[in-house]
């Protein structure tokens, strides 16, 4: 079987070097991967990073595809992909990801023995060897500082709601369609919800591993959770079956201090000591489990307020989110684009 190596970008010129020494080292038979590279309008050299490996390399692969994501955000350029990668299989790969010399082949076995959707375990690095940035690892590796998505911690084989860095057999997407352009950040929640509706399983596969870079600076962190919270709030008003009750754990955690707050200042502070008692207290107990196996530092101490600090950023990011989630949904109920990409796929000649 062919499969399509996708790998969308924006300004990652000093990612995507590190990325392609991976690709070159995959164990799957290079004649039959096609390496489909998407800029999404970089502002720096990313695209003539990906021009020179396509001249380098073009021979080493099946094809190397170099594409232009003019919509910039990724659902864009995932349909981008999905109307010209031109193999059985497109397997998906984050710019600042780093993937095992066998993880195509791992993907490709599981999909060769019946599998349509398929995806491993994706532990988190991050740039540099100090205390905080291990710190902001510590967090993000967390289950309380995260998720409990089961990309993330799983030991065994086993279906799942969604998938990281997964692989699609074509048909999938011809009978599902494209991504839905108006979701820049649950994107994957609303396309993973459609194909378990269409009847598919998601493979969860522990032996297929890859690595995820997480935020190296704080700022950036607290960012991301924000958009991630405010998108989650968002896509209440466009597919709220997509969603779990775990995404909203934040924005419950941000509605409790503020009603404990006002309980508190009407001298009822029992709640809030409730509240902020066992709050504090799964905290010192989860930072305790992660720093555990960790060489001590001083900067440990802080990671129960890092917590803190993650789930009120994500929390007041989905209350904004469902502020502006009704006018939102007035004019991104909808995306034609879903469908475009179905029926393109329909009319090519690809044998399934």
């Amino acid at each position: 079987m062919t499969v399509s190596l996708c790998v969308i970008a924006y300004n990652e010129e000093n990612s995507l070097p590190h990325l392609f020494s991976n690709v070159l080292e995959q164990t799957y038979p290079h004649e039959k991967m096609e390496i489909v590279l998407i800029d999404s309008s970089s502002t720096d050299k990313t695209k003539q990073v990906m021009l020179r490996f396509q001249q380098d390399y073009k021979e080493q692969f099946r094809s190397i595809l170099v594409l232009d994501n003019q919509g910039k955000i990724l659902p864009c350029g995932w349909n981008v992909a999905l109307e010209h990668f031109t193999s059985d299989v497109i397997l998906r790969i984050d710019a600042h990801a780093t993937i095992e010399k066998n993880f195509v082949q791992k993907n490709m076995e599981d999909i060769e023995a019946g599998e349509d959707v398929v995806g491993g375990y994706r532990p988190n690095v991050i740039e540099g060897e100090g205390a905080f940035p291990r710190l902001l690892l510590l967090a993000e590796s967390s289950m309380f500082g995260s998720s409990i998505a089961s990309y993330r911690r799983n030991a065994k084989k086993t279906y799942t709601n969604s998938l990281f860095h997964a692989a699609y057999r074509r048909s999938v997407f011809a009978k599902v369609g494209g991504y839905n352009e108006n979701l820049a950040r649950t994107e994957d929640n609303e396309m993973h919800y459609r194909m378990r509706q269409a009847g598919y399983r998601l493979c969860f596969d522990p032996e297929i591993i890859s690595y995820q870079q997480t935020r190296p600076t704080l700022k950036r962190m607290l960012k991301q959770k924000y958009a991630n919270g405010y998108w989650i709030g968002l896509t209440v008003g466009i597919c709220p079956q997509c969603l779990s009750l775990f995404h909203f754990v934040p924005f419950v955690f941000v509605l409790g201090i503020l009603f404990t707050s006002i309980f508190a200042l009407f001298h009822m502070p029992f709640l809030a000591i409730l509240m902020w008692g066992a709050y504090g207290l799964a905290a010192f107990f989860m930072s305790l489990l992660s720093v555990l196996p960790e060489k001590k530092h001083i900067l440990q101490i802080l990671l129960p307020f890092l917590f803190l600090l993650l789930h009120v950023s994500y929390g007041v990011g989905t209350f904004v989110g469902l502020l502006r989630m009704p006018f939102f949904r007035r004019t991104h109920r909808t995306c034609e684009r879903v469908k475009e990409v179905k029926e393109r796929l329909k009319e090519d000649k690809h044998e399934y």
